[in-house]
């Protein structure tokens, strides 16, 4: 399992019916990744200010996150990413470590540095120092991934059924606010770019990329409740 990734990636917009269009479009081009259908179970962390949110609202070529993710609901022997992803511009780069769900929560509700990889582990130590990073927002949603026939690094994933919960982090409670259940979040993941085929198919249907974030958009949402 790959601890850092470096990749480009592109955000789209769809609606049920531009997917639909779209993957008729696609179909032969592509197969099911071997995790095409799951639901992905995320904890993203900030200080009470929300310094990391807002500066990803503002859209400056640099930005970057902290999270937990799970692709199942966990109990203590669970293995969840905790990572770090940084963003310029159009290219990420993720740097994660691999551990237990109890060592996530003695980590968080004890300082206690679990055993994994060091240098990635005290470059997320510091993060969470330096900010004084919290949970903040639990998001989940379920994804509908491709990969090319031809190209095991080209990635589609569709996400929908967007929900959140700012208080219960805990991922076996379903009680959560849904977010977008009526279209789908595209991203592209390529380490050698777009082909050309697919460019003068999103082209055709007119589907462009957005600069797009879960996290800001709940926040801006919830911000707007509030007031």
């Amino acid at each position: 399992m790959e601890t850092i990734i470096d990749r480009y990636e592109q955000k789209y917009l769809l609606s049920k019916k531009e997917y639909n269009s779209l993957i008729k479009y696609i179909d032969d081009y592509l197969v099911k990744d071997k995790y095409f259908m799951e639901t992905i179970y995320n904890v993203y962390f900030d200080n009470d200010d929300y310094e990391l949110i807002n500066r990803s609202i503002e859209k400056p070529i640099y930005k970057e996150k902290v999270r937990m993710r799970s692709y199942y609901k966990t109990d203590n022997d669970t293995n969840i990413f905790l990572e770090i992803k940084k963003k310029y511009e159009d290219n990420s780069n993720k740097r994660r470590v691999i551990i237990s769900y109890k060592e996530y929560l003695d980590y968080i509700n004890k300082c206690v540095i679990p055993k994994c990889d060091k240098q990635i582990m005290n470059e997320i130590d510091y993060c969470f120092k330096k900010y004084n990073l919290k949970p903040k927002i639990k998001l989940v949603y379920d994804r509908l991934a491709y990969k090319l026939k031809d190209d095991d690094s080209f990635r589609i994933t569709f996400d929908t059924n967007v929900r959140y919960n700012l208080n219960n982090f805990d991922f076996n409670n379903d009680e959560n606010t849904m977010f977008m259940n009526d279209g789908y979040i595209m991203e592209i993941k390529t380490f050698n770019g777009i082909p050309l085929w697919l460019n003068k198919v999103l082209s055709k249907l007119n589907i462009y990329p957005t600069s797009y974030s879960k996290v800001g958009k709940i926040y801006e949402r919830e911000r707007i409740i509030n007031v």
